[in-house]
């Protein structure tokens, strides 16, 4: 599937919208809601085992997505903004959380993902940090980004153990 060009339209998500997805072990998408859809543009049938980065938005830096594996690969719980690309090159702005799903026996069932909607302060705050990153990432690699997330996450007061509520504050009211 050829990937959209980015275009400067936002479609926007509302406070009452709810996406959800379900993904295997590799990160494929195995289930979508009829909202994920709606948002996306994509069909159930465009979506269902396709990696999850179909959505990736170019200005979405890779360390947040390697900061999501890292953590749900140790079965900690994510919370962490998003900006998404629509099929046809709209983008849309989303506070993901991800937590892994298990079978009753402990064993891996799959990655569970709900997303809603972003605030305008968020969205500016974010979109700062991850243009920063993202520009770190194209001249000095993954390695130095991660260095610069940790640093500004550290400037801020902000542990492992707080980032999920980090998120949280930043799309308060």
């Amino acid at each position: 599937m050829q990937r959209p060009t980015p275009t400067d339209v936002e479609h926007e998500v509302t406070p009452v919208d709810m996406i959800v997805s379900k993904s295997d072990e590799e990160g494929n998408i195995t289930y979508t809601n009829p909202i994920f859809m709606k948002i996306s543009g994509y069909t159930k049938g465009e979506l269902l085992d396709q990696p999850h980065s179909i959505l990736r938005h170019p200005d979405m830096p890779k360390v947040i997505f390697k900061y999501l594996w890292d953590n749900l690969k140790e079965g900690k719980e994510v919370h962490a903004f998003v900006k998404n690309l629509c099929k046809d090159g709209e983008f849309y702005w989303v506070l993901a959380q991800v937590r892994v799903a298990t079978n009753p026996d402990g064993s891996f069932r799959n990655y569970v993902s709900t997303r809603k909607n972003v605030l305008p302060k968020a969205k500016a705050a974010i979109s700062a940090l991850y243009a920063k990153l993202l520009e770190i990432e194209k001249s000095e690699g993954v390695e130095a980004s991660e260095k610069a997330l940790m640093a500004f996450l550290d400037e801020n007061g902000v542990t492992p153990d707080t980032f999920n509520d980090f998120m949280h504050k930043l799309n308060e009211e």
